[in-house]
């Protein structure tokens, strides 16, 4: 291949990955970077990292995210729409849009942890197995994110804690961003839910921003709840506010036009509710959450 690959189709990144996998680095070397704020100082950025923590479904469809190919065709439209600045994915993912050249000046966050399994007993010990800090760099992207829940009955959170707060380190040693999500978090039922109360939220983000030696590069993505406002006084950090039920979209689109005219709110960073509405319209999705930020 050329030094700057580009793969027209998917059984040619599949043919690259088989025959020549250096060519994915030599992607992310050759990529047109961008800074992460420009323009009116608001990002929108789609987000596909749950597949690698076993998170398949979207709303009444268990099996949404099944297919690579699909979720894929659904990425690279979302990235095309005007006003979209980025992705944030786990690096399989990552590689593929890469390979098809579908993130030329587009900012990048990599996902960090996604050792907690949906539905597993372990879920709560989300130790890093996804990106690194060192492997963020490499590829010149924008930072990193980490999912940090915190179950208080739950000592697998403290491994989780531990883990992100090195991670905020390791970013900060590179000059990337730390992209936290916090969540107050316990069983019902065996299964992991999060509290979504303003008060926990806000402890929540409390906790969040204290983790690490430095916050000078730490970012918080935070849920859209009631008292937004109130929530929102609880940081000085840039914030991006994270999707809501990809069941009821325009629900989800009235909390975040409201939100995004707070204080430290930086923009949206939204997977399953653009990527899979029910109407399956990607680029109207997408369209209607530009138009909030731009």
């Amino acid at each position: 291949m050329s030094d700057s690959p580009r793969c027209r189709d998917y059984a040619e990144v599949t043919e690259v990955r088989a025959t020549e996998p250096a060519a994915v680095a030599r992607a992310w070397g050759t990529r047109t970077t961008r800074p992460t704020m420009r323009g009116n100082g608001r990002l929108m950025i789609v987000a596909a990292d749950h597949p690698a923590r076993g998170a398949l479904s979207v709303g009444s469809r268990p099996t949404a995210m099944n297919s690579r190919t699909d979720l894929l065709d659904r990425l690279r439209a979302a990235l095309a729409e005007p006003g979209v600045d980025g992705v944030l994915a786990t690096a399989d993912i990552l590689d593929d849009l890469v390979l098809l050249g579908a993130l030329e000046d587009k900012v990048v966050f990599s996902s960090f942890n996604r050792g907690g399994l949906a539905g597993s007993s372990f879920e709560l010990d989300d130790r890093m197995t996804g990106a690194t800090a060192a492997s963020t760099a490499a590829a010149r992207m924008n930072g990193g994110k980490m999912l940090c829940r915190i179950d208080l009955d739950d000592p697998g959170t403290v491994s989780t804690m531990a883990a992100c707060a090195q991670a905020v380190d390791e970013l900060a040693a590179h000059g990337l961003i730390a992209m936290l999500e916090p969540f107050l978090s316990s069983r019902v039922d065996g299964r992991v839910r999060n509290d979504l109360s303003p008060d926990a939220v806000i402890k929540s983000v409390h906790i969040g921003q204290g983790l690490g030696s430095t916050s000078a590069y730490t970012w918080m993505k935070l849920p859209v709840v009631d008292e937004m406002d109130r929530v929102m006084e609880s940081t000085t950090m840039p914030t991006l506010l994270l999707g809501g039920d990809p069941a009821d979209p325009e629900a989800a689109f009235a909390s975040w036009e409201k939100a995004l005219s707070l204080p430290s709110v930086r923009g949206l960073i939204v997977g399953r509710t653009l990527l899979y509405p029910p109407d399956d319209d990607v680029g109207a999705a997408v369209a209607t959450a530009v138009g909030m930020i731009r």
